[in-house]
């Protein structure tokens, strides 16, 4: 059975003020029943880690170098956050992808180094707008998972988070059948490629506007196995009532 997750994704928000958010998340999910993590910016993750050492709630990454060290000024390596605490690295961002230009072939070559770190990896995939109005989604989906993923993988070394681009912060949710069809697409793809055992065990979030209120709907689609929240992960408030919709799935 494929293990749920909640992951938050802090993005670039966060100083030693809102830890205290950290604290309200460990009261209000005392013995969580899916894996919850919580990606906060790299200058704070050593702390929240700490803060929530045996509470059953993770850490992660939002990025990493694809190699251990080196002349790589401002860059952050796998061991470095594996050292920090964390347990998993979101990957392959759109807004990395954009922002950075990142490809696929880096984001492979990142994951490679996760890997090698004792990290997982949550690679991301997603069209934009334009692409699925073009009919494209599924060939955008099908070359990003083709080209990030390294083939060094297990079922228990790999998280998919489906995010459509034009989702992400927008309020904007596909329906749940055009969320089903991608999420049914990605684990396909996932068995054609890794068998059938590796392929079923790999957990794929579905990102871009989850909130409490459409949580357990999203939540109830086919493959479907958990989230990875933006802005929503920000305010434990917020955050708690996702985690506990996907307990209840």
């Amino acid at each position: 059975m494929v293990r749920k997750l909640a992951a938050g994704n802090w993005k670039m928000n966060g100083t030693a003020e809102n830890l205290g958010e950290v604290d309200a998340l460990k009261a209000a999910l005392p013995r969580p029943e899916v894996d919850v993590l919580i990606c906060p910016p790299t200058t704070l993750l050593s702390r929240v880690a700490e803060r929530l050492d045996g509470s059953g709630i993770g850490t992660g990454g939002q990025d990493c170098h694809s190699v251990r060290a080196g002349a790589h000024t401002g860059d952050i390596s796998a061991p470095m956050l594996a050292d920090a605490g964390a347990s998993h690295v979101i990957l392959g961002h759109s807004e990395r992808r954009n922002d950075h230009g990142e490809t696929d072939a880096d984001v492979r070559d990142k994951a490679k180094g996760a890997i090698a770190a004792d990290l997982t990896p949550i690679i991301c995939v997603g069209e934009t707008l334009a692409e699925r109005e073009a009919a494209n989604t599924l060939a955008i989906i099908g070359g990003q998972l083709a080209g990030s993923i390294p083939d060094i993988v297990t079922g228990d070394r790999l998280v998919i988070a489906y995010e459509p681009v034009w989702a992400i912060g927008t309020g904007k949710v596909p329906d749940t059948d055009q969320i089903g069809e991608v999420h049914d697409f990605i684990r396909a793809k996932l068995e054609q490629r890794f068998g059938v055992g590796v392929g079923r065990a790999v957990p794929i979030l579905y990102g871009g506007s989850v909130k409490a209120g459409n949580a357990a709907e999203i939540f109830a689609v086919s493959n479907v196995g958990g989230a990875l929240v933006g802005g929503a992960s920000l305010k434990a408030a917020d955050f708690a009532p996702i985690v506990a919709a996907l307990q209840g799935a």
